[in-house]
């Protein structure tokens, strides 16, 4: 099957050969049932059901599934594969937090080898279903935040360490982007213009960390960035 979901940025179902279908078309039950599928795998009916539609009784909650299916099933037969007692993506669709997820634990894996590190792509890059506020959704976005950080990071550093300073910025800037107030992001971005010998920017991004971590939080970096930029003779005062 050839059709695919899309999470990341907003909600989108793009049936097998068919067009695009947003948030405008999709009725907002079905958006939840298929997006509770993609991030939970192949759940139980009443953990659907439960989760879903936990504020009324399981009887109801079960006829709200129920409908919820055949409705998906008017945009995009075949979609969900119902057999047995739970719910799965049919084979062959393809889902972007999956495919985020797959590029997260390749980049991070230290067997990958470096011809097979790249940059993600950038519609990978957005924060899951902007705008929705369910427990599942709120705990599962910050999951795949911290995951995509973490691999953006560990991709700066070995592109960094392999000769690619280019993609090395671009991947720390990445990450600086997911979470301007992350003092681990910063400090890769200040070593890979420090190795290639670009002080002016190293000190420009140190000089970014300090304002925006005062002005937010009224606190200075750590020592540890600091160091970065001690041997150039400023010390802390290129935070002033």
């Amino acid at each position: 099957m050839d059709a695919r979901i899309d999470l990341l940025d907003g909600f989108t179902l793009v049936p097998e050969r068919g067009r695009p279908t947003g948030r405008d078309v999709v009725p907002r039950a079905v958006q939840r049932l298929v997006a509770f599928v993609c991030l939970a795998g192949r759940p139980g009916r009443a953990a659907v059901a439960g989760q879903l539609w936990g504020d009324v009784p399981e009887e109801q909650a079960q006829a709200s599934l129920r409908s919820a299916l055949w409705r998906l099933h008017r945009v995009a037969p075949g979609l969900l594969d119902t057999a047995g007692g739970a719910l799965a993506l049919a084979p062959g669709v393809g889902v972007d937090v999956r495919e985020l997820a797959a590029w997260a634990i390749r980049t991070r894996d230290p067997r990958t080898d470096l011809d097979d590190l790249d940059l993600p792509r950038a519609d990978l890059l957005g924060d899951l279903l902007p705008g929705w506020h369910d427990d599942w959704v709120l705990v599962e976005r910050e999951r795949l935040r911290q995951l995509r950080l973490y691999a953006l990071e560990t991709l700066a550093a070995r592109l960094a360490a392999a000769g690619r300073p280019g993609d090395a910025v671009a991947a720390a800037h990445f990450a600086v982007r997911g979470e301007p107030l992350r003092e681990s992001a910063y400090r890769l971005l200040v070593r890979v213009h420090l190795a290639e010998g670009d002080v002016a920017a190293a000190v420009s991004a140190y000089r970014q960390f300090c304002a925006r971590l005062r002005d937010e939080l009224g606190l200075d970096p750590t020592d540890q960035l600091t160091r970065l930029v001690a041997h150039l003779g400023e010390g802390r005062r290129l935070a002033s």
